[in-house]
């Protein structure tokens, strides 16, 4: 397949539904309870709600919404110390422009900037350093966000920065590793997941290798996948396959992105910056151990944390919001007290609301779509 159309074709969207749904009937545990697949990556939420796949999959397989969008993860406290970065005289904050509206236990930096800050949305982090060469007088704070996606591009600015010597770039480092989240979700009481679809942007970084103890340790299938339907619906096929044939194997769908052993370069760039944190704070999952990352001492000079001597604050949500449900899969985001009311993509109260690849942001955009009608 070339073409995007082709990854969109109706027909043979129909002949895999077909095919999922023939599978899932043969597997006996679902006349008990339906199976519970994780898409562990926010974009593929977005994608699941655009294209309405949800709708057309059989009842008997209920997707789980996973905590793979990094905004959405995000917990209110880390916001609080991004704006109060943003606070300090002679501060230039950047930031993706996802990241602006996410509510702090006070403000979002979108309202800090409205309050005189100097907040700036940039498209990579090599824009905040260009502001940085170009506004010498000025501490330029480049807010480090997302998973191993988007680590490289961060890693390989900060590398940038010191071969030039430029003294007024820092970043503040809120990156997050997804192999640890996904432990902690094994490990959870609450949740009974059958399967994964594995994200796709994450692993064309760090390869397939890292998931192989969701298969050996926990006996759980996880097909890495694309983002298109055709994508999405073929993972999936790949996944009750493996339920119903009692496998449990990493597989990749995603082959023409995803390399079996990662990006090295990306990988020897993050870990010549990076180094993980004993523990890192999470949105409605908590504090889960090895799950994030700082700079390295070496390179100190450009840590915001140490250079604004930044103690990290612990806020929890408000009690209406139901963020931490919807993340854990507990509740639908529809489900929430608070959605599409209270909070809408224009008010936001949670951070699910916020992001586009957030379960709430996508059900609201597209999730009262008649699919069965428009297939």
């Amino acid at each position: 397949m070339k073409f995007v159309d082709e990854f969109r074709d109706p027909q043979m969207a129909r002949r895999v539904l077909e095919r999922i749904h023939a599978v899932v009937e043969e597997i006996p545990t679902t006349a008990q309870r339906p199976l519970q697949i994780m898409e562990v990556c926010g974009g593929h939420t977005h994608s699941i709600f655009r294209y309405g796949l949800e709708e057309l999959l059989p009842d008997k397989i209920e997707m789980v919404h996973g905590p793979g969008c990094p905004v959405c993860v995000l917990p209110m406290g880390r916001v609080d110390d991004c704006v109060a970065i943003a606070e300090q005289p002679d501060v230039i904050f950047t930031t993706f422009g996802d990241a602006m509206r996410v509510p702090g236990s006070k403000k979002s930096l979108q309202q800090a900037n409205s309050d005189g800050c100097d907040v700036r949305m940039v498209y990579s982090p090599m824009d905040a350093l260009d502001i940085a060469r170009k506004n010498p007088h000025k501490n330029v704070v480049f807010f480090g966000l997302g998973f191993e996606t988007t680590m490289p591009s961060t890693a390989l600015t900060l590398l940038q920065a010191d071969r030039e010597g430029i003294t007024n770039f820092s970043l503040f480092c809120n990156h997050i590793t997804i192999i640890p989240t996904i432990k902690a979700i094994l490990d959870s009481p609450d949740m009974v997941i059958d399967g994964f679809l594995g994200p796709g942007h994450v692993s064309m970084v760090i390869g397939k290798a890292p998931y192989d103890f969701i298969a050996s340790h926990y006996k759980r299938p996880l097909v890495i996948a694309g983002f298109e339907p055709l994508d999405i619906l073929q993972s999936m096929l790949m996944v009750v396959e493996q339920i119903r044939d009692g496998k449990a194997l990493v597989e990749n769908q995603y082959k023409r992105i995803v390399p079996e052993q990662g990006n090295n370069n990306a990988l020897k760039a993050v870990g010549e910056v990076f180094e993980l944190r004993e523990f890192f704070e999470w949105r409605g999952l908590g504090s889960i151990d090895h799950s994030g990352v700082r700079i390295r001492e070496k390179y100190a000079r450009f840590d915001a944390e140490r250079l604004f001597a930044v103690e990290p604050a612990h806020v929890a949500d408000p009690k209406a919001c139901q963020c931490g449900e919807v993340l854990k899969g507990v509740l639908k985001p529809w489900e929430c007290k608070l959605f599409g009311e209270q909070c809408n993509p224009e008010t936001p109260i949670g951070a699910l609301m916020v992001s586009t690849e957030g379960a709430c942001s996508a059900y609201y955009s597209y999730g009262k779509i008649d699919v069965k009608q428009a297939v």
